[in-house]
């Protein structure tokens, strides 16, 4: 019976350690973002001020797949600021390594400067991973420690 009683105190341990080092690795903070952006195709657009005129706008190059106003790092075509479901258009002359257009809810274009490739990804998925592999470490050593000064 002594032994149920330490497995059941040992895995409860590992529970808790487990969900500890995964609740660490969730890291949402809310934050202002230092501007307004979205990311088409991996490349990071700032917005402007700047309107488009419709005869300027091309065809369509992607949509807000994904929007957040917590700070972190995410994959696909992402905003801070346009919800999802909303078009990006190439500007005629312009190259998409300059500018596009953003279609904005009354039917008028803003135009998004190019501002680089956009670090996202799975970056996240990878610290969870991470953390969690730390916090199941931690909790061994922590048990067998435990278990070595019970005897």
């Amino acid at each position: 019976m002594r032994r149920w009683d330490l497995l059941k105190k040992s895995l409860f341990l590992l529970i808790a350690i487990c969900f500890a080092g995964t609740s660490f690795a969730i890291r949402f903070i809310h934050a202002d973002w230092a501007y307004k952006f979205v990311v088409n195709e991996g490349k990071s657009y700032i917005i402007s001020d700047n309107r488009v005129e419709p005869e300027q706008v091309d065809s369509i190059i992607g949509k807000v797949t994904k929007y957040s106003d917590f700070e972190d790092t995410y994959s696909g075509n992402f905003s801070n600021h346009f919800p999802k479901g909303t078009n990006y258009y190439n500007i005629k002359g312009v190259s998409t390594n300059e500018a596009i257009a953003i279609k904005l809810s009354d039917g008028s274009f803003i135009q998004a400067n190019y501002n680089g490739e956009y670090p996202g990804g799975d970056s996240f998925k990878w610290t969870t991973i991470l953390w969690s592999i730390a916090g199941l470490f931690l909790l061994v050593v922590v048990t067998f420690n435990w278990i070595k000064n019970r005897k």
